[in-house]
């Protein structure tokens, strides 16, 4: 608010600052996991809380049956993953028609709601080479504050030996309106199951 607006104004702020700055103290106010969690879901992700291996097993189970992927096909390029997909019969191995891609990731990015990823999870391939449907495994401590903290995340977890491919995926439901901000992206259907991890 301009220092002459303060001095002459009634007394009322405007709307649109008044909510710019409710935003701005809610944000500052929560944990960043609870800012994670309420930016993924505005921006259309499922979330999906577990705390033992047995709940995500139970989880994935459920994201199967609800969208009939039950003896499918799937791509998934990191073999700690690849028993979930065997015990319930999905097809891995050079997949002709995936359904969707099981995956892990690099960071939770809180202040988007973002997921980022690299060549670990999804090799050199580009958000929109990937299928529509995403099934996420991560855990809390992989949450960071912002976008700008994913290379320093990278170089502290591998020390050498980077990986390439850096991305992040934003949106996971398709606008309702045309948003230039989505331009160039293509929205994603994402589960994305947070295994406890402290």
């Amino acid at each position: 608010m301009s220092l002459f607006r303060k001095f002459f104004s009634s007394g009322h702020t405007n709307s649109d600052e008044e909510k710019e700055s409710q935003k701005l103290s809610f944000e500052q106010n929560i944990p960043i996991d609870e800012h994670f969690i309420f930016n993924f879901k505005r921006n259309g992700g499922k979330f999906l809380y577990c705390d033992s291996m047995s709940e995500v097993n139970e989880q994935f189970e459920n994201i199967l049956e609800e969208n009939d992927w039950f003896e499918g096909e799937a791509i998934c390029y990191e073999s700690t993953l690849f028993p979930l997909l065997k015990e319930n019969n999905i097809l891995f191995d050079n997949p002709q028609n995936p359904n969707f891609l099981l995956a892990t990731c690099e960071n939770l990015v809180a202040d988007e709601g973002s997921i980022s990823f690299s060549s670990n999870q999804i090799k050199q391939k580009k958000p929109n080479e990937l299928p529509v449907n995403m099934v996420i495994i991560a855990y809390p401590s992989q949450i960071i504050p912002s976008k700008s903290e994913i290379l320093s995340a990278i170089k502290n977890k591998y020390k050498r030996e980077y990986p390439s491919n850096i991305t992040t995926i934003k949106y996971f439901e398709k606008a309702q309106e045309e948003d230039f901000t989505q331009y160039g992206s293509a929205a994603k259907n994402l589960y994305l199951i947070l295994l406890e991890d402290l």
